[in-house]
């Protein structure tokens, strides 16, 4: 008789987390560090969904921002200083070959904030280890393509993803910005490199081998949407990743922690990001 579907976690969110780690890191069977050809094509093919989506989004001010509600709707909500958050993963491309795929959107009004200021501020590479902390503990940007007027980057992070177990990555993205013209615009990050730190900030540092690596994150693209209409600033970010998956037998147990970690990182960045543009310096 199968009775592990009757097993209940704690109700302790602490030790539910823990658990929820504890059998994730120590399921059976190998970990694979990198995502099989599979699960990249798979990836690929639903940025360039996305990204065509986006495209013809942009293309115009109406719809710039984008709504499951309707517009009227949502901009109420908004106005009262709430934050959309919005699970677009479709169950088709949520678990891939040996990978699951994350897809959130979340969306906020920042009264009082210009287009310009959120462009500044995003383009402030130097400071997301303020704005975004603890989240971020370094960044700058590298390199800047073309003229310094340019809107390419190519920019480095260290993130520190803290459940229970803090783990700390070295992420590369090349990012770009576009505009529509001066009340709207967008940026685009897609991530080219990421790897595991041991033991950061020791004698013993460094980046863990392929072969050591955990899965906990494999692929991270964010994109911003932003409109000034209002006497504000209405902004949408989305965000897609790839991580491991889930060992088979624990998804009762592993899936609902696993799944809120996008969801609760992309509503922090969302938050810091109308602090700081409505902090005094802004």
């Amino acid at each position: 008789m199968k009775r592990d579907r009757f097993i209940a976690l704690p109700r302790s969110p602490i030790i539910r987390c823990a658990l929820c780690l504890l059998l994730l890191l120590c399921a059976p069977g190998p970990i694979k560090a990198e995502p099989s050809p599979a699960a990249t094509a798979a990836f690929n093919a639903y940025i360039a969904v996305l990204e065509s989506r986006l495209s013809r989004q942009h293309e115009s001010s109406d719809g710039f921002i984008a709504h499951v509600t309707s517009a009227a709707e949502a901009d109420a909500r908004l106005d009262r200083g709430e934050l959309i958050i919005d699970k677009l993963t479709p169950s088709a491309a949520g678990d891939l070959p040996g990978a699951m795929l994350h897809h959130w959107r979340g969306t906020a009004f920042a009264p009082g904030v210009k287009a310009a200021d959120f462009e500044r501020l995003m383009k402030n590479f130097s400071a997301y280890s303020q704005i975004y902390a603890p989240g971020v503990l370094q960044a700058k940007a590298v390199s800047q393509a073309g003229s310094p007027g340019d809107d390419r980057f190519r920019v480095w992070m260290r993130v520190r993803q803290h459940h229970v177990i803090t783990v700390v990555m070295d992420t590369t993205y090349d990012v770009t910005f576009g505009r529509l013209d001066p009340g709207h615009g967008y940026s685009i990050s897609r991530s080219i490199g990421i790897s595991e730190i041991y033991s950061p900030g020791t004698k013993s540092e460094r980046a863990l081998s392929p072969s050591e690596e955990h899965g906990f994150l494999w692929r991270l693209n964010t994109y911003w949407s932003y409109e000034e209409r209002d006497g504000g600033l209405y902004m949408q970010i989305e965000t897609v990743s790839l991580t491991r998956s889930i060992p088979p037998g624990l998804g009762w147990a592993v899936r609902p922690f696993v799944e809120s970690v996008p969801r609760e990182s992309l509503e922090s960045t969302l938050r810091s990001t109308c602090t700081a543009l409505q902090g005094p310096s802004h």
